[in-house]
């Protein structure tokens, strides 16, 4: 069967019901030719939007035969701009595209994923997102890598959010008005839960979808990944606190253990994540709340000066 079309299923997908992909990146090379060579293979239809590349990836997109996009540097760069640009593009292009698979350029598409994806998507008309198993391609060759190992996993089934590499419904994606491109992190799960909002569902599949490359080799790469996640959850506080009680939690929590007096008790926060996750990762969760809490001060003294903060890069 052709990832192209999709027979209608117990979920009324419509046999003409057509899927693209679209691809976003910025200085990945060699990783973006393993990336795009895997969506090529998958589908027909897939557009690359580059983010100011350097190192010729939009060249490389071209020599591929792929159609590209290179945005505009005059406005900022975030993937949540790309995801929007190439989407409008896939449409233009092919109007009856009713499903759109969103990958990261450090990523390699499963082979069998889009089959699997549009299968489970079909089971029920009000799920808008299914993703899978994102898996690093190297997880032991740095601890940074076995920790975003772990972090991709999970249980299958419903969930509030899913990250970068998803396959979504065009006709959820047009209801809520795509991406906020204003978002420099989290834009997923901002658009998550905008969808659940009205009425949509959110699915984990158990099915493997792409091999990640994060290529993290340094703490500071660490240091500000995790920054950027601790401006993205103080954003998220401040946008839709009130509807998400969870947020103030996360937000509260690192603030309080990233002070030196609750130093002290990261022995007993280290230890109740090691019973459910391991050394590894309970050293990454307890040494990064102070990022995190760096990421958060951050947000707040850009909206005191009434500043956006540009993208916060780590590689």
């Amino acid at each position: 069967m052709s990832s192209m079309q999709y027979q209608a299923a117990d979920g009324g997908i419509p046999g003409d019901a057509a899927v693209g992909v679209v691809v976003i990146g910025r200085n990945e090379g060699e990783r973006l030719r393993v990336c795009l060579l895997s969506a090529k293979r998958a589908c027909g239809r897939v557009i690359y939007v580059d983010s100011g590349s350097k190192d010729g990836s939009a060249a490389l997109g071209r020599a591929l035969g792929i159609e590209v996009i290179e945005l505009d540097t005059s406005q900022p760069f975030t993937a949540a701009r790309g995801r929007n640009t190439g989407f409008a593009r896939l449409r233009a292009l092919w109007p009856d595209t009713g499903f759109v698979q969103f990958i990261d350029g450090d990523c390699e598409l499963d082979a069998g994923w889009l089959d699997a994806g549009l299968a489970g998507i079909a089971k029920d008309p009000r799920t808008a997102v299914v993703f899978g198993r994102r898996r690093e391609r190297y997880p032991d060759r740095t601890v940074f890598n076995h920790v975003c190992d772990i972090e991709w996993d999970g249980l299958a089934g419903p969930v509030d959010s899913c990250g970068g590499d998803a396959l979504v419904k065009v006709e959820a994606m047009l209801e809520v008005d795509g991406y906020d491109a204003g978002l420099i992190a989290a834009e997923d799960d901002d658009l998550c839960h905008r969808m659940r909002r009205r009425g949509w569902k959110i699915v984990r599949l158990p099915d493997e979808m792409t091999m990640h490359d994060v290529a993290m080799t340094t703490w500071w790469q660490w240091w500000q990944r995790n920054r950027r996640s601790g401006y993205a959850g103080a954003e998220a506080w401040h946008r839709r606190g009130a509807e998400d009680p969870k947020l103030i939690k996360h937000v509260v929590s690192n603030l309080l253990w990233a002070l030196p007096p609750f130093w002290l008790l990261w022995p007993a926060l280290w230890w109740r994540v090691y019973r459910r996750s391991g050394a590894i990762y309970a050293t990454h969760i307890v040494l990064g709340k102070v990022p995190h809490c760096f990421g958060q001060l951050g947000f707040w003294w850009a909206s005191l000066r009434a500043r956006k903060m540009l993208l916060i890069e780590y590689k």
